[in-house]
């Protein structure tokens, strides 16, 4: 199950995502994404994932992409950090060494 939640501020909108990002949620992720992401008056588009509780390969490629087209994420936790730097140094090309 996942749930996603819309925060809009001044400087920036927000998708709070909850729960499993796996199976039919990627698409539910991607759409939500596509949503907000007209008329956000320039405003930035941030993805807080700190309630995340697993990230599939499919999950993994929406970010792949979300990544790709500037969208800043946030999060906590061992796991969801390290997925969403495995997937930013595959986005800028630098499938090597992890960072120290």
């Amino acid at each position: 199950m996942l749930k996603i939640s819309i925060i809009e501020g001044h400087t920036e909108r927000r998708l709070i995502v909850e729960g499993k990002l796996t199976g039919p949620w990627v698409a539910e992720l991607r759409s939500a994404c596509e949503n907000v992401n007209t008329d956000r008056f320039g405003r930035k588009l941030i993805i807080d994932m700190k309630h995340v509780t697993a990230i599939s390969q499919e999950g993994e490629n929406v970010l792949f992409e979300l990544i790709q087209k500037g969208v800043k994420f946030r999060c906590r936790g061992v796991f969801t950090k390290h997925v969403l730097k495995q997937v930013a140094r595959r986005a800028n090309g630098n499938p090597g060494k992890a960072e120290k």
